[in-house]
């Protein structure tokens, strides 16, 4: 069995196609064909189906495992290098959205300026397409909304956000409370958890880590919530509450500053903060590029000076 054989089998699963592959690993079609047929001579079985470019069962369970050993071979790679007194390779990022549009950039600044040799790839997205993404090898890490199920990652604490209602600052609720404070230097008081009663909320989907949360603080209040429309992503929860469609329960950083006058964050009386980590898998040792990212997220997310108001440095660790 030889490497190029999988990296052909990892292009056709990536790419759809005999074509495409040999375009991304930069040779033509005929050695990727000829790649995949000793591969499916050597372990006796068909791995890719010719007329449509799909993998088998069988191929599918080849390229699960042929991810890993790709990426452990990248580590050993890294880590020679990095004896040299030099951290050199590509690390894999996954990052939530809302927590993206702070942290990359403070990440990129840092990297840049202490380990130019580290070539960053971010990809965006939720915690139900990271957290596979990161398990099947195609991630290297993975900032997530904690906790994780199953014991396939493990887990490092960062920062607590503050949970609030988001609503236009011609909503009623921020009337009243603008209100209250009249005149006042003191903050706004907590909105009682009674008032989401008589709102219709745009909500995350049942099952995901942050609605478990608002589930959580509100039911001891006997309180059942009223979605207008639930999502999976909450930068989308987000825009929809921009554009109109309704009050959302946001981690304070999903409303950007240039916001901050159209739009009030109310805090909840009671309501928990939103923790966020950095996952790994369980398996498999991170290469050295991967733990110089880990070093810089977690000083990131413990100078307050570089976190957006309504952070709060994590007290604790966790695993997965």
């Amino acid at each position: 069995m030889d490497i190029r054989h999988l990296q052909a089998l990892i292009g056709i699963a990536d790419r759809g196609s005999f074509s495409a592959a040999a375009e991304s690993l930069g040779t033509v079609q005929s050695n990727v064909s000829a790649h995949i047929a000793r591969l499916e001579r050597e372990l006796d079985v068909l791995l890719v189906e010719r007329s449509t470019g799909r993998l088998t069962e069988e191929g599918e369970v080849v390229v699960a495992r042929a991810r890993r050993m790709m990426v452990e071979m990248d580590a050993l790679v890294a880590d020679v290098m990095a004896l040299r007194q030099e951290v050199v390779g590509t690390v894999r990022t996954g990052m939530i959205g809302t927590t993206g549009r702070w942290l990359v950039p403070e990440l990129f600044t840092r990297v840049r300026a202490r380990h130019p040799h580290i070539h960053l790839h971010v990809a965006d997205g939720t915690n139900t397409t990271l957290e596979p993404q990161l398990v099947s090898g195609q991630l290297d890490l993975a900032v997530l909304t904690l906790p994780t199920p199953g014991d396939e990652v493990t887990t490092t604490p960062l920062f607590e956000e503050d949970l609030v209602l988001v609503v236009p600052v011609e909503h009623p609720l921020a009337k009243s409370l603008r209100r209250t404070t009249s005149g006042s230097n003191e903050p706004a008081p907590a909105l009682p958890l009674a008032a989401l009663a008589d709102l219709e909320l745009v909500l995350p989907l049942p099952g995901t880590a942050l609605r478990d949360e608002i589930d959580a603080a509100v039911r001891p209040a006997g309180i059942v919530l009223r979605p207008s429309m639930e999502l999976d992503g909450l930068r989308m929860i987000a825009s929809l509450t921009f554009d109109g469609y309704g009050p959302a329960v946001l981690p304070a950083t999903a409303v950007p500053g240039f916001l901050r006058d159209r739009f009030r964050l109310l805090a909840l009386e009671g309501f928990p903060r939103r923790k966020v980590g950095v996952a790994l898998r369980s398996r498999g040792l991170p290469s050295a590029p991967t733990r110089a990212i880990m070093e810089i997220l977690q000083e990131v997310a413990h100078d307050s000076a570089s976190m957006p108001e309504g952070l709060h440095p994590a007290s604790g660790a966790e695993g997965g």
